[in-house]
C-alpha cells in the first residue's frame, strides 16, 4: 500500500511538472533545447542583431545546445537543426515558412513563389524548372563566353597595377547574364543593365539592412522615399518589359514560360522580380568569393591554370566543362567556405518529429546550411580553403546532405543550380586562362551573412596578362 502511495504522489507531481513545462502559457512549448526568449514581445530578435546576422546567432545556439535547437522570433517559436541526419528527415517538405521571408515582399510582391506552397507551389516550379535543364543552360554557355570576353577585353586595359573592384564587376557580371540569357533582347544595352543595377542596389540595401539590425526605414524619411521610388521604378520597368514580351512572345526562356504560367499580369511580375533578385545576388556572390580564394591561394590557381590550359579550348563548350574536374572542386570548396546561402526553412502544418522530439505544426524549421558547412566534425579544418575535400578519392568522406549549399528539401531547392554554376564555372574559367590574379595587400576581407554571403567592404584584386 505504501509503494502504491508513493508511486501515486510521484506520478502526480511528474504530470504536474510535465503540464507546467508544457503549457502553452509558458515560451517552453517544446522539449527542444533552446533559448527563452530575451523580451517578451520580439523574442530573441535582439540577441540575433548582437550576434550580427542569423547565421551567427545559429552557430553560437547549435553549439550551445546540439544539433536541433529552438529560440523565438517575436512571438513565434522556431527550430534549428544542424545534422545531416536530421536534414535527411525534412528531405521531402515543400512548404517554406513566409513569416521569415516578409523583407522581401515589397519587392517582390506577395504573389511570388517564394511564398506560394502546396499544390500552386509544386505547379509553378513543375514549370519552371525545364528552364534549368541541363540542355536549357548548355545553350547559354555562349552568352557566358560572350561576357567573359568582354570582361576580359576590359581588364586588359587594367593590367599589373590598377586596382580593380572585384565584387563589383562580378556582380554587374552576373546581373547582365541573367538579364541577357533569361530575359531576352530586352537588356543588350549596357545602359539598361547599369539602370536596373542601381535600382536593385538600392533594394537590396535596404533589405539587408532590416534582415541585419531590425532598423526599419522610418515614415517620410529620405530612406523610405528612395526604397519607395526604386522599388517602384524596377516593377514598372519589368512591367513594360512583360508586356511588350507579350506581343513577341516566344517558347524557350524563362520570361516567356512566366507569362504563359500566371494568372495575372501581377503574379508574372512577382516571379520575374523573385529570379532576378535571388539569381544575381548568389551568382555574383559566388563569383567573387571564387576569383577571392584563388587570388589568396596561389597554389591552387596555377593548378587550375594548367587544367584549363590543357583541357579547355578558345571557346567553352557545355560538354567541356565536366571535364574540368578541379574547376568543379574549386566552386564546390568556395561554396562551403563562403556559405552563400546560410540558410533555409520549412514548414508543415501537423506535429512532426525530430532529433526525437515533437515539433508542433506550424513551427518554422530552419535548416542551418552555413552550420553544417562549416561542422568540424564534418570537414576538418573547417576555415581552410582545400579544395582536394572534393577530390574523387576524398568523395566517399562526404556524408550524405553535409554538403547542400543550395538547400535540398523537396523540389524548392535554388531552381538555377545548374544555371549558377555553369555560368560561375565558365566565367572563371575563361578568365583564369587569360589573367593571374592577385591580392592587393592590406585588406582584411570579412563576410556578412545577409540576404546572401558577401564580403564587408570591396575587395580589390590586381591582374597579369598570362602569356
Amino acid at each position: 500500500m505504501l509503494d502504491f502511495a508513493i508511486f501515486a504522489v510521484t506520478f502526480v507531481v511528474v504530470l504536474i511538472i510535465t503540464v507546467i513545462y508544457l503549457y502553452p502559457g509558458s515560451s517552453k512549448v517544446t522539449t527542444i533545447p533552446g533559448v527563452e526568449p530575451s523580451d517578451p514581445k520580439d523574442g530573441n530578435l535582439a540577441d540575433i542583431f548582437q550576434a550580427g546576422s542569423l547565421h551567427e546567432f545559429l552557430v553560437d545556439l547549435h553549439a550551445d545546445h546540439g544539433p536541433i535547437a529552438s529560440f523565438w522570433m517575436g512571438e513565434k517559436l522556431v527550430v534549428s537543426i544542424a545534422s545531416p541526419g536530421i536534414f535527411e528527415k525534412q528531405a521531402h517538405v515543400f512548404d517554406r515558412p513566409a513569416e521569415l521571408f516578409q523583407v522581401f515582399e515589397p519587392v517582390l510582391g506577395s504573389e511570388s513563389l517564394l511564398f506560394t506552397n502546396g499544390g500552386a507551389g509544386r505547379q509553378r516550379r513543375s514549370k519552371y524548372d525545364p528552364c534549368f535543364s541541363e540542355e536549357a543552360v548548355g545553350k547559354m554557355c555562349a552568352t557566358f563566353q560572350n561576357l567573359s570576353e568582354e570582361l576580359a577585353g576590359k581588364w586588359m586595359t587594367m593590367v599589373d597595377d590598377q586596382h580593380i573592384p572585384l565584387c563589383q564587376h562580378m556582380l554587374a557580371l552576373a546581373l547582365k547574364g541573367i538579364l541577357l540569357t533569361l530575359f531576352g533582347v530586352y537588356f543588350k544595352d549596357d545602359k539598361a543593365v547599369l539602370s536596373v543595377r542601381r535600382l536593385l542596389d538600392i533594394c537590396c540595401l535596404d533589405m539587408e539592412t532590416q534582415v541585419l539590425s531590425g532598423e526599419m526605414p522610418g515614415e517620410g524619411s529620405q530612406r523610405e522615399k528612395r526604397f519607395s521610388e526604386a522599388k517602384q521604378k524596377i516593377q514598372e520597368m519589368f512591367k513594360k518589359v512583360i508586356n511588350e514580351r507579350k506581343s513577341n512572345q516566344g517558347k524557350d526562356s524563362l520570361l516567356d514560360v512566366i507569362i504563359a504560367s500566371s494568372r495575372s499580369e501581377s503574379q508574372a511580375l512577382s516571379d520575374t522580380l523573385t529570379f532576378l533578385v535571388q539569381g544575381f545576388h548568389s551568382t555574383g556572390s559566388l563569383l567573387a568569393w571564387t576569383f577571392y580564394f584563388l587570388a589568396s591561394h596561389e597554389d591552387v590557381q596555377e593548378k587550375l591554370y594548367q587544367e584549363v590550359k590543357t583541357k579547355l579550348g578558345a571557346h567553352v563548350k557545355f560538354s567541356e566543362l565536366k571535364n574540368l574536374k578541379f574547376l568543379q572542386q574549386v566552386v564546390s570548396e568556395s561554396l562551403r567556405c563562403a556559405v552563400v546561402y546560410p540558410w533555409a526553412a520549412r514548414v508543415q502544418d501537423f506535429d512532426t518529429e525530430l532529433g526525437g522530439h515533437t515539433v508542433p505544426k506550424g513551427t518554422p524549421v530552419i535548416h542551418a546550411l552555413g552550420v553544417v558547412l562549416q561542422d568540424e566534425t564534418l570537414w576538418p579544418r573547417p576555415n581552410k580553403f582545400d579544395p582536394e575535400r572534393f577530390s574523387h578519392e576524398n568523395l566517399d568522406n562526404i556524408k550524405p546532405f553535409s554538403f547542400e549549399p543550395f538547400g535540398f528539401a523537396a523540389k524548392r531547392k535554388c531552381p538555377a543550380l545548374n544555371f549558377t554554376q555553369t555560368e560561375v564555372a565558365v566565367i572563371v574559367a575563361l578568365l583564369i586562362q587569360r589573367f593571374k590574379i592577385s591580392m592587393v595587400e592590406g585588406q582584411l576581407v570579412k563576410p556578412v551573412y545577409g540576404l546572401v554571403s558577401h564580403a564587408e567592404d570591396e575587395i580589390w584584386v590586381t591582374v597579369t596578362g598570362r602569356k
